[in-house]
């Protein structure tokens, strides 16, 4: 049960505050959809988390400006098409896996409740949550519990945790989505995939080998299969902002990239948008899915860091 849907926005906000907030560092304000949205901050910076979802809709390090692209176009709501934020993909990726399942899942449009929240020189960090119900049961019969952590130390640490509380197994798939901001996308590029075999989606082309880095001078869905490691690191150089943002993500076996281009118009993109972002994606289990054992668990983790180009000037 989440309680805080029975109240209006601000006794939810005044509630979470007391129980949750820490001035200055955790705070609570009003969101989208009439769910609030929680801010962490400290000394390396700040993001934004809706808890409609769980989408982490900004995050700002100390002295770098914002990472994470979000359209200005229409506001984040539940269960609209929203292309930005980081959406949590669960219990799948895509539309593969389940046909009886919407498109990336349906955590990403349930409202999380906080389940803690800690902070301390070094880090700020808030722990959300969801679980099965009746609703749940309806279009997915499992019992389950999904717990998201998400703090902000020198980087973004995104944790996924899912755990089977059914008295049988069950088959899933999930991913973190990212959009990571980006001041021309044609120019831009991902380091870290070299040698890696991909399935290009536009195509339907499997078992493509890439060599050296993977330029965005083109439209893209590709999903690269990574190698047996227990990290997996990459990242995507951005010539025009002079920055990096490196993604180190644990528990996936494939990364997806994806840019939608000039020609695949989305509701909630500007015509020029395509232009500002790319998706560099922790994905696990595309398309057939892991199985989960009863009170078996399994968790997918990313953390992002974005770093600027040092000058050469004294």
């Amino acid at each position: 049960m989440i309680w805080y849907n029975t109240y209006t926005m601000k006794e939810d906000i005044d509630r979470l505050n007391v129980r949750y907030g820490a001035p200055g560092r955790i705070v609570f304000r009003p969101g989208f959809a009439g769910y609030p949205n929680v801010v962490l901050a400290n000394k390396y910076g700040s993001a934004e988390i809706a808890l409609l979802g769980a989408n982490v809709l900004d995050y700002r390090p100390t002295g770098v400006g914002p990472v994470i692209f979000r359209p200005a176009k229409r506001d984040y709501n539940r269960g609209e098409s929203f292309h930005g934020g980081v959406p949590v993909c669960w219990p799948q990726f895509g539309k593969k896996f389940s046909k009886d399942l919407p498109q990336h899942g349906f955590a990403r449009m349930m409202v999380f409740e906080v389940r803690s929240t800690e902070y301390s020189e070094e880090k700020t960090e808030i722990v959300l949550g969801i679980s099965s119900d009746d609703e749940t049961r309806k279009i997915w019969p499992y019992d389950f519990d999904l717990e998201y952590t998400v703090s902000v130390t020198m980087k973004l640490n995104l944790t996924l945790n899912t755990r089977n509380d059914s008295k049988k197994p069950f088959s899933f798939s999930c991913g973190l989505h990212p959009y990571l901001r980006l001041r021309e996308r044609n120019d831009a590029y991902v380091r870290g995939l070299d040698g890696l075999v991909y399935f290009d989606c536009l195509s339907g082309t499997p078992d493509l080998k890439h060599t050296g880095d993977f330029a965005l001078n083109r439209d893209v869905d590709h999903v690269f299969a990574m190698k047996s490691e227990v990290k997996h690191e990459y990242a995507l150089i951005d010539p025009g902002a002079e920055r990096a943002t490196a993604i180190v993500s644990t528990g996936n076996d494939s990364a997806v990239v994806w840019n939608p281009g000039p020609e695949l118009r989305l509701p909630d993109l500007e015509e020029d948008d395509w232009r500002k972002f790319a998706c560099v994606e922790p994905v696990s289990d595309w398309p057939g899915g892991r199985e989960l054992k009863s009170g078996e668990s399994y968790v997918l983790s990313a953390s992002i860091q974005c770093t600027l180009k040092q000058s050469n000037e004294g």
